[in-house]
């Protein structure tokens, strides 16, 4: 009796295919941590540049959200700073809903080309919901608070006589 050595070259070697894409699991990451690009990694891969532009972006602003805390609200680079942080988590919830809301029959024409199409249920309309809320408050905060920024900086660089006016 023989030992059964076979040889792997002989055996045809089929390509893994590739892995589903979650619409619910890709929402909920580009809402939650869609300011670091974690969405665009899930999407796309590790080698996606656009993924990698979020690091810095995120970064800076979290920098300014630590000088303000350090220093008060009176560090002018933390003013400029701190709208970064708000605008990256925006852009995070509004990524989140956006995939959220994309049909399934395109989200798996996009995503899982050739795959079985798998039902999305109602996580991704939990997600969208979040992302509507979270993201509407963090927008119109960032919003006030430049506009603040803006009103007071013009208040100190505003000559003494027309204040008086």
């Amino acid at each position: 009796m023989g030992t059964g050595h076979y040889s792997l070259s002989a055996v045809p070697q089929t390509p893994d295919p590739p892995p589903y894409r979650s619409k619910t699991l890709a929402a909920w990451l580009a809402l939650l941590l869609g300011s670091l690009g974690l969405h665009r990694i899930y999407l796309n891969g590790w080698l996606d540049k656009l993924a990698w532009a979020h690091v810095p972006l995120t970064t800076l602003g979290l920098v300014g959200a630590e000088r303000m805390a350090a220093l008060g609200q009176d560090d002018r680079l933390a003013w400029v700073l701190v709208p970064l942080l708000g605008l990256m988590l925006s852009q995070g919830a509004l990524i989140g809903i956006v995939h959220a809301l994309t049909p399934d029959e395109r989200w798996d024409a996009r995503h899982n080309p050739g795959l079985v199409p798998r039902p999305t249920r109602w996580g991704a309309v939990l997600a969208a919901i979040a992302g509507l809320l979270v993201g509407g408050v963090v927008l119109i905060g960032t919003i006030a608070f430049s506009i603040q920024r803006l009103f007071e900086w013009q208040l100190e660089t505003a000559p003494r006589t027309e204040l008086r006016r």
